[in-house]
């Protein structure tokens, strides 16, 4: 396939993946990109699936000639996403790869490269990690190459500095995703340089917090929030079940018992978002949808059923990386296509209390309540870990 011939200045996605930024630039611009460049041919596959017009380069960067393809041509935005791994705060105290670290180094030398075959570049983007700001010279460890953390930055700078003696004028910004409309919190770093002498235009916000002063003016929607991508029609298995009991009543395989990490996450999210939750509330499993606020009397309760409220406040929990739990009111974080991304519903259990005979079998936080008797004798579990002997 060739590039496309017209009066259009071009547009190229290098580290383009599956076509995420692809579709971005698609939806803002009108059309996909004119050149997509990245050394996974699977993922490029589905990139070609997605923008058939577009001319695809299934190559390592460095051994891309932009004169090859380009020579002579008016590019109008290139988009550069190099790996963030080995930057990101998500890695941990791993060692780190130069080569990768590295790949932002293309950027200059696209530019120059582009000149000496008598084009032009008007704007680069370039998107990654909050930590990419961070780019510094590497040390040797026991371990493996290290980032150099006296020397923080240094590279960065000198490659902000590389682009701005190349006529570049540049800046860089903090974006979350949530703050413009996408249902997770996704922060990255931006960084704009336009070599056109236009002023660099930074996109407005549209979303906010609910209780932002904006969005209760009306100046600005509410966060959307992961509520509203899950799907809870799936099944929520128990965390007190055993795997076979989890085989026998949804078909899932599934781990238990579960590792004392995700079970201590498990107790800080039930904890925050449901015992000390904002807005808990109660749902009629019978007799339609309506909601009664947690701090209302009770409206009749009847014995259809064995009951028929149940008390909702669900909460996401992050397996991986340590992350922190969520509220499902709040957007999502980063979602990963890894294996170990385990991101867990979870909602509370009824138990019965007091060991007197005909006591109520424990029941889901979205199973009906049991019969309600003047003794009290239900109460809601939550697990905790306690550590003993430094164990």
């Amino acid at each position: 396939m060739s590039i496309r011939r017209d009066s259009l200045p071009l547009i190229c996605d290098s580290f383009a993946g599956g076509g995420g930024a692809s579709t971005g630039i698609e939806m803002a611009l009108g059309r996909s990109p004119d050149i997509a460049i990245n050394h996974n041919a699977a993922a490029l596959a589905l990139h070609a699936a997605n923008h058939p017009d577009t001319l695809h380069l299934s190559e390592n960067i460095y051994k891309v000639d932009p004169l090859d393809h380009v020579s002579g041509e008016h590019i109008g935005l290139a988009w550069f996403s190099p790996d963030c791994k080995h930057f990101s705060k998500a890695k941990g105290g791993k060692p780190v790869e130069r080569n990768i670290r590295d790949l932002a180094h293309i950027i200059p030398h696209w530019v120059r490269r582009v000149r000496q075959g008598g084009g032009k570049i008007d704007v680069i983007i370039l998107e990654n990690v909050e930590e990419f700001s961070d780019w510094g010279p590497l040390i040797e460890t026991p371990r493996g190459l290290m980032p150099d953390e006296t020397r923080k930055g240094e590279t960065f700078q000198a490659w902000c500095r590389e682009l701005r003696r190349l006529g570049g004028k540049l800046q860089k910004r903090q974006l979350r995703a949530c703050d413009y409309g996408a249902p997770t919190i996704r922060k990255r770093l931006f960084i704009i340089i336009r070599f056109d002498g236009q002023p660099i235009v930074w996109p407005k916000p549209t979303h906010g917090k609910p209780t932002d002063p904006d969005v209760i003016a009306g100046k600005k929607l509410p966060w959307r929030t992961a509520a509203e991508i899950i799907n809870w029609s799936l099944a929520c298995p128990s965390i007190f079940d055993t795997s076979a009991e989890i085989m026998d009543k949804h078909g899932l395989r599934a781990v238990r018992p579960l590792a004392n990490a995700t079970m201590s996450r498990v107790a800080r999210g039930v904890r925050r978002y449901v015992l000390e939750a904002e807005r808990p509330f109660l749902i009629n499993l019978t007799h339609g949808v309506r909601l009664e606020p947690i701090d209302a009397p009770f409206n009749t309760i009847t014995g259809a059923h064995r009951g028929e409220k149940a008390v909702v406040a669900p909460v996401l929990s992050y397996a991986q990386q340590g992350g922190a739990n969520r509220s499902v009111e709040d957007p999502a974080h980063t979602i990963t296509a890894s294996r170990k991304d385990q991101n867990s519903i979870i909602v509370p259990t009824l138990i019965g209390c007091g060991g007197r005979a005909g006591q109520s079998r424990p029941r889901g936080g979205n199973e009906p309540l049991a019969t309600i008797t003047a003794k009290a004798d239900a109460c809601l579990a939550t697990a905790f870990l306690a550590q003993h002997n430094n164990d």
